[in-house]
């Protein structure tokens, strides 16, 4: 298996302006924050590749030294924004589409406690660039002028960090940010262009791990979040409390996001506890919930999961599994693929990234079984739970200090 490692910079950077041309003729969408454009795992992209040769993909850059971290990255016209900590400060970086440094700024101070690391991915929307650090400072900055434009602190919402740090990354709804201190006021929503509070949520739980996604049919908007209780949704327009379920209440640790699509929410979890599927609908203004069943088939510590076409796929233990949305029933599991690890789903295909020695496999969304169509691995040390990115016909992983980007685009 080829490993792409420091290698050859001129070699690597040569690659840059054949992979920049095959890419234009790809179907390209931006990913602009954590787990994509619609925070569910999948890329808009169409016209990829269906097999790698062999070593993988064409590397077309690679950026070293971008501090230590679990930070995916955010894609937006051709520029790529993450996070490590370099020193004792969270540090953001931004690249352009050839892998040059634009710029970096320190954001605040690191995490240094346990799995001392980066953890937000940065989110872009318009010109403006979110993030939030493990301590839980929130900033926003100006993507061209780097200016700091505001900053808010969730202990001031009386919030109180896992002992792994805030790890969320900013979810933003019309003009709202929507962050999770937790505690008393589990949940906040601050104008996104002045960082003022729009509202607070009156529902009180202990902060765990995962990010907050949308739920929009209509013209109404739910913000889903998992917590160290359980499920919550709330009103997007006033953090009214709609919705709670107590599944995974207690945990050690809840770190994957709930998924949405094609009218079925699901959320797992790692520590044993597995899956619970409920299918949502709206009806005369009114939210239900019904839950459909639960599942041990896909204990899911850290990587997430992708639904497509009534299926949900995603990491099961040390392996991967398959579970038809509307009946519970396990198509598969135990497949190993690269062992443990993230998942992000593009143009039919899985992308799966193992979460110890920069393993990254491809495979076809089947529920027919999981077989690997393509492999590589990429350099760096300890653990990787950074997600891979599809954008604009380019992968994009992120290991330890390390970021690479290859070209996948068909043609």
């Amino acid at each position: 298996m080829k490993k792409h490692g420091c290698g050859n910079r001129q070699l690597t950077r040569g690659l840059v302006l054949l992979g920049t041309l095959a890419c234009t003729m790809a179907w390209a969408g931006d990913w602009p924050g954590w787990r994509g454009p619609t925070r569910d795992g999948r890329s808009s992209d169409t016209g990829l590749l269906k097999t790698w040769p062999e070593g993988g993909p064409a590397l077309l850059w690679k950026a070293e030294g971008i501090g230590k971290g679990y930070s995916s990255v955010a894609i937006v016209k051709d520029k790529v924004y993450t996070t490590g900590d370099v020193g004792d400060e969270l540090t953001i970086f931004a690249f352009d589409g050839n892998g040059k440094e634009l710029w970096r700024l320190a954001q605040g101070p690191a995490f240094t406690k346990s799995y001392g690391g980066s953890r937000s991915t940065p989110v872009v929307d318009g010109n403006r660039l979110y993030v939030i650090g493990g301590n839980g400072l929130v900033t926003c900055h100006d993507i061209e002028t780097h200016k700091l434009l505001w900053k808010r602190e969730l202990k001031e919402f009386g919030g109180k960090p896992g002992g792994w740090g805030y790890s969320e990354s900013a979810l933003i709804v019309d003009d709202k940010v929507i962050v999770t201190p937790g505690g008393k006021t589990g949940l906040v929503a601050l104008n996104k262009l002045t960082g003022e509070d729009v509202w607070r949520s009156d529902a009180e739980f202990s902060v765990h791990y995962a990010s907050a996604i949308a739920i929009r049919e209509g013209d109404a908007t739910l913000v889903v979040q998992g917590t160290g209780s359980g499920l919550l949704a709330v009103d997007a327009k006033d953090g009214r409390k709609v919705w709670s379920n107590g599944f995974s209440g207690g945990n050690t640790a809840n770190c994957p996001d709930p998924v949405y699509g094609e009218g079925f929410l699901f959320w797992a979890n790692g520590y044993g506890k597995g899956g619970i599927c409920f299918q949502v609908a709206r009806k005369d203004g009114a939210w239900s919930f019904t839950e459909l069943w639960q599942s041990r088939d896909m204990v899911n510590h850290h990587g997430g999961y992708v639904i497509d076409k009534g299926h949900v796929y995603g990491n099961h233990n040390n392996g991967w599994s398959c579970i038809d949305l509307k009946t519970g029933v396990t198509k598969w599991k135990d497949a190993k693929g690269v062992g443990k690890g993230s998942i992000a789903f593009a143009d039919g295909m899985l992308y799966l990234f193992g979460e110890r020695a920069g393993r990254a496999g491809l495979a076809a969304a089947s529920p027919d079984g999981l077989t690997l169509v393509g492999e590589m691995s990429v350099a760096g040390e300890g653990q990787s739970w950074a997600h891979p990115a599809v954008a604009n016909g380019r992968l994009y992983l992120r290991y330890d200090t390390n970021l690479y980007c290859f070209q996948v685009a068909s043609r």
